[in-house]
């Protein structure tokens, strides 16, 4: 099984931010820097991810994140996020993951929110260092479009470097994330389809790198690569993956894009 992931990051400035408002800007697509924003510094994001190509059949899906983040101190940021979700899939069954055909429109999926502290400034310190607690609840199952409620506790660490005069960016992330989900049933399946509804407990270890390099003024044009595996309750090791791709990113003034 795989997928192919594309996604469009933007940010908009708020009020409060001054002169600092790009201090937590999103350079790549799935890892970040170790940078918080400002004290009473406000940020607006929308993510937008599709996913396509399970190799049979039909498989379309897009993501949505809106999210506020706001700098509560100059080393701790909040922020909020609801998501959203459609997919198109047919032609497709994929034992405990893909049931059958789905086919709906954008509408909420999830909800999500998340504290960063900042421990050491990449921009004061020789080397930067983060920690992040993430809380996410979904009611859609990103795979099938299935209806399954997940709840989600992680905790991740960004360290980021600068070099050459702060033209080239490198970060590592590193995190874990704890998760409990219950599949609702589903009629009439085929006799000999796993689509188990007993309560899950899954453990997922992430880490990643990044690099971004400053080719003109507001321009980056970047690399990342991630690599997940995942634990899960009956089944010991569920799956493992690695994930690489290129990421431009672009910002002016008040606002900034990221393609990945």
């Amino acid at each position: 099984m795989k997928t192919v992931k594309a996604s469009v990051y933007a940010g908009l400035l708020m009020a409060g931010a001054g002169s600092f408002a790009h201090a937590d800007e999103n350079l790549w697509g799935y890892v970040s820097g170790a940078e918080t924003l400002p004290q009473g510094a406000n940020e607006a994001y929308a993510e937008l991810t599709s996913r396509n190509n399970k190799g049979i059949g039909t498989y379309d899906a897009y993501n949505l994140e809106i999210e506020y983040e706001r700098g509560i101190t100059s080393r701790l940021s909040g922020s909020v996020g609801l998501q959203g979700q459609a997919i198109d899939t047919k032609d497709i069954f994929i034992n405990a993951y893909v049931p059958g055909s789905k086919d709906y429109g954008m509408k909420p999926s999830g909800v999500e929110g998340d504290l960063k502290f900042m421990f050491l400034s990449p921009a004061k310190d020789p080397v930067g260092l983060s920690g992040r607690l993430t809380v996410e609840h979904s009611w859609l199952d990103p795979h099938s479009g299935q209806d399954k409620d997940t709840t989600s506790v992680s905790t991740d660490f960004q360290v980021q470097k600068y070099f050459l005069d702060d033209q080239l960016v490198a970060v590592a992330n590193g995190g874990i994330e704890a998760t409990y989900a219950k599949r609702d049933p589903i009629a009439n399946l085929p006799p000999d389809f796993e689509w188990p509804t007993d309560p899950e407990m899954e453990i997922e270890l992430t880490s990643g790198v990044g690099l971004s390099y400053r080719v003109a003024p507001g321009l980056f044009i970047g690399a990342e690569t991630l690599h997940i595996t995942e634990f899960e309750t009956t089944v010991g090791q569920e799956r493992e993956s690695w994930h690489a791709g290129p990421s431009i990113h672009y910002a002016q003034q008040r606002w900034w894009t990221t393609v990945t």
